[in-house]
């Protein structure tokens, strides 16, 4: 028996298939390879090329490898360009949703591990976010996921389907130089790619009511994220049940300055970031608990801030020319 894994070709999705393949859980991937690579995924590993909106085959990749549970990664991911792709990001986040949905009811896969967003807290008023902070979307991403949880839950609801959705914020690092965040939007690729080109990085805004005045983030780990896919994916295939909906958070945080600093001390390259103005709409903090997956997820921080940086600049450097610019 396998797993698929959407997106697998991705990013997250790609750790995720490596985390898998170290637990003896077989994974298949299918990407349309819209912003994956398939050089991210292992030759060993059937990889499908197709959307997810072919529900077809979805339903082939499903029963040709015998697949026993979906981690569904796969999905339009840039909150920003969502406000102005909302049709997009819908197509790509709900309905895809909702035809590989349709595909397991027809193969009678019945395990499911969402990947969810903070996006669908939109810009809490508390300073640590639980499973109980109310969920307020400000983006056609935000929106999608949540509603990707709704149609989740339906279905569990009316077909008996064992599920879990995982809610995460900024995920780092390298589980493997081979491995590395392609966005063109994230903290990391930006400052790496700005430092690649001679340019000076950029901080939004300084005079936030932070200990640093810059924004605080929560950080984590793309090894240890994948890790927790694994372990809900190993629960829900012995057939245990699982909250609706986990966190993965670091409770912690770290500011945007901070980020620099340690940027700075493992590339060894001398910058002062400049200082710009604020953008609209961004709150001066954001950090989760991770008390709920950490009781039934194995969910903990296993790296530090530096750590983080280290894989992740690591991997960059062996990219090289590879490396999306």
């Amino acid at each position: 028996m396998t797993w698929l894994v959407t997106g697998g070709a991705g990013y997250i999705g790609s750790h995720v298939v490596a985390a898998l393949q170290d637990a003896q859980m077989g994974p298949v991937v299918i990407d349309d390879l819209s912003s994956g690579f398939r050089r991210f995924v292992p030759a060993e590993v059937p990889l499908v090329e197709a959307s997810l909106l072919d529900r077809g085959a979805v339903e082939r990749a499903l029963r040709e490898h015998e697949v026993e549970g979906v981690i569904h990664l796969a999905g339009f991911k840039y909150a920003g360009v969502s406000v102005q792709r909302p049709l997009h990001t819908y197509a790509q986040n709900v309905q895809a949703t909702a035809t590989l949905l349709e595909a397991m009811l027809a193969t009678e896969v019945t395990s499911l591990v969402f990947s969810s967003s903070a996006a669908t807290f939109g810009t809490p008023d508390v300073d640590l976010v639980t499973e109980e902070t109310p969920t307020n979307p400000e983006s056609p991403y935000g929106e999608s996921k949540l509603i990707g949880e709704w149609l989740i839950k339906d279905v569990a609801r009316a077909h008996g389907l064992r599920h879990t959705s995982l809610r995460y914020f900024n995920v780092v690092g390298s589980g493997t130089p081979a491995l590395y965040d392609t966005s063109p939007h994230n903290l990391f690729p930006l400052v790496f790619d700005a430092l690649a080109h001679g340019r000076t990085p950029r901080i939004n805004g300084d005079d936030y009511a932070t200990p640093d005045g810059t924004c605080v983030r929560d950080y984590v780990h793309v090894a240890d994220l994948a890790l927790a896919h694994v372990v809900a994916a190993r629960r829900l295939a012995a057939g245990e049940t699982l909250e609706p909906v986990y966190n993965l958070g670091s409770g912690d945080g770290a500011s945007v300055r901070q980020i620099m600093d340690t940027i700075r001390e493992v590339t060894g390259i001398d910058f002062t970031p400049e200082i710009h103005p604020r953008r609209p709409g961004d709150p001066a903090r954001i950090v989760a608990t991770g008390e709920l997956a950490a009781r039934d997820l194995e969910w903990r921080m296993r790296h530090d801030l530096r750590a983080m940086v280290s894989t992740a600049w690591e991997a960059r450097q062996q990219a090289g020319a590879d490396y999306p610019v």
